[in-house]
């Protein structure tokens, strides 16, 4: 293995310059950083990490917190293993390691981050999960420490953050069903006072209210992020004397565990019910075919990295058009779920 020195003496130049290069700062020219890192290639160039991070005060991490339990089984496998990788994509441009802070269901979020904290483990933060008062978020705004946010939060310390269109797709679904007559109509939330629950049932409401309807609060189901949260939706709705003929399933995974609870019960969706949902890996399989949203979970990865890495000093220069707060845009992609249309009154 070549050592920095090494390299420097090797082309003749400071190291510094060839330091600046390997790290990609802008006041390298370009010639100079392609000599730099072809003989770097050439030589076996390892850098000393260890070394590196004591000089500069930093890790050379960037953590991406989580919850974790049998709870939320199914998550990581249809939504984030995908976002990791757009995540990676970017952070590996400038020899960066995201490292994934798993917090257990059964541990607060809040004790867990400032442990995280406390260890001086990593050089910024992306957040999921982010709760209607999120106070993870002043923690870190107060220690001047650089992060994003998967989702939106009515705590607001001026971070980046990207969020799905949970009120786009409220809206696109409601005005879908109610176009084909249905005017009793279901919708899902997390369990967990997460702000994407409130998020879609609030745009649900103000749909429905724009067509005339309201939205029976026997008809909001919350449920677990997994499967078995789907089957004890139906279970809920089944139970309901005054059955909806149509749903909203906020979660991807629902969806698998909802179609058994309704196929127990000898009902299908499309024919019996009209059901809209979020596509997954796994509802791909199902049928009926799903009625429901789908986005690129990698595209929306490397947006996060290149959010977080615009407010980093060593960075920002390199995402100078980064977007900072966004909506990420999902698209309905049409199934045999919501066929079921009610005749006219």
């Amino acid at each position: 293995m070549t050592g920095i020195r090494r390299l420097a003496q090797h082309l003749d130049i400071s190291i510094g310059t060839v330091s600046r290069a390997l790290n990609g700062r802008p006041d390298v020219n370009e010639e100079t950083r392609k000599r730099v890192l072809e003989a770097a290639a050439e030589l076996g160039y390892v850098p000393n990490q260890s070394g590196r991070s004591l000089r500069q005060g930093t890790t050379n991490i960037i953590g991406f917190m989580m919850q974790t339990g049998s709870e939320i089984t199914g998550q990581g496998d249809t939504f984030f293993m995908s976002v990791f990788d757009g995540v990676q994509t970017v952070f590996a441009r400038h020899h960066l390691d995201l490292v994934a802070l798993l917090c257990s269901s059964e541990e607060d979020p809040d004790d867990y981050l400032r442990r995280v904290v406390a260890r001086g483990f990593a050089d910024g933060l992306i957040l999921s999960a982010t709760q209607r008062y999120d106070p993870r978020f002043e923690f870190l705004a107060k220690r001047k420490i650089p992060f994003v946010t998967l989702g939106r939060s009515l705590t607001d310390v001026g971070q980046p953050w990207l969020d799905l269109d949970f009120e786009g797709m409220a809206q696109v679904s409601i005005d879908r069903l109610v176009a084909k007559g249905h005017r009793r109509i279901a919708v899902t939330r997390p369990h967990d006072d997460i702000n994407l629950g409130y998020l879609f049932v609030d745009q649900s409401a103000k749909a429905l209210a724009a067509h005339g309807l309201t939205l029976d609060p026997d008809l909001i189901f919350s449920s677990k992020p997994n499967e078995a949260g789907g089957y004890h939706v139906a279970q809920q709705l089944l139970a309901n004397k005054d059955r909806p003929t149509a749903i909203l399933l906020v979660n991807e995974t629902i969806a698998i565990g909802f179609y058994r609870g309704l196929s127990e019960a000898g009902l299908k969706p499309g024919r019996d019910i009209a059901v809209i949902g979020r596509q997954s890996p796994q509802a791909h399989f199902l049928s009926p075919s799903l009625t429901g949203f789908t986005l690129s979970r990698r595209d929306l990865g490397i947006a996060l990295a290149e959010a977080l890495l615009a407010t980093m000093p060593a960075f920002r220069h390199f995402y100078p058009e980064a977007a900072l707060r966004k909506i990420w845009q999902e698209h309905l992609v049409e199934g045999e779920s919501d066929a079921f249309i009610l005749p006219p009154r």
